[in-house]
């Protein structure tokens, strides 16, 4: 059986690690809205194509979205969707084209969130990536792959990582009410281990 899952979750739930094992796990595609857009970048819509507003610095209108995604999940055999949708019109929208097996939110508290998005540290070197609760350098401030100087990004502020999460939680609450209306959401206590939250995940898929 194919699966057809959403995930949903505010920056820093842990959408992109659990959504990859769950492709992994269920032999299914990871459809991304980013990936989806840049595989079909030159397709023709009604409204241009999606490279002419990426070009152009702007955001991919909706319809223009709708129509990439429509197409990227007609393609696969079962799929894992992560980052689509951002708005009710588009949880409408893919409501209409898809019958979804599991809709799965990640619920994890804004502190933690915060804490997640901005204990990151990159190395200012080589770019390797470190975390530092989760994923701490060997020796504090220094990249354990070339020793260079470890840093935190500027959208790794917390004052960025608070905007982002209130962009989120503006745009998706409408989202989260549409497919908890339609009897369909779950939502799966993001707070523990990646492997804890995803044996979470799994049992909602598998139930």
């Amino acid at each position: 059986m194919s699966h057809r899952i959403l995930l949903l979750g505010a920056p820093g739930a842990g959408k992109g690690t659990q959504s990859a094992k769950l492709a992994d796990e269920y032999g299914v595609e990871h459809v991304t809205t980013g990936d989806a857009l840049r595989a079909n970048k030159e397709m023709e819509t009604e409204y241009g194509t999606p490279k002419s507003f990426m070009d152009a610095g702007e955001l991919v209108p909706d319809p223009v979205v709708n129509e990439i995604v429509e197409a990227a999940l007609s393609d696969a055999d079962g799929f894992v969707l992560d980052g689509y949708p951002r708005n009710l019109d588009q949880a409408e929208y893919l409501s209409e084209i898809t019958d979804l097996d599991a809709v799965i939110l990640l619920d994890v508290d804004e502190e933690v969130l915060v804490d997640r998005l901005t204990g990151r540290r990159v190395c200012d070197d080589c770019g390797a990536n470190y975390h530092v609760d989760f994923h701490p350098p060997e020796e504090p401030g220094v990249c354990d792959d070339c020793g260079g100087e470890l840093i935190q990004r500027e959208d790794d502020t917390e004052e960025t990582a608070r905007e982002r999460l209130e962009v989120f939680y503006d745009n998706t609450e409408p989202v989260v009410d549409h497919f908890r209306d339609e009897g369909v959401l779950v939502e799966v206590d993001g707070e523990a281990t990646p492997d804890e939250v995803f044996d979470r995940i799994r049992d909602v898929v598998e139930n």
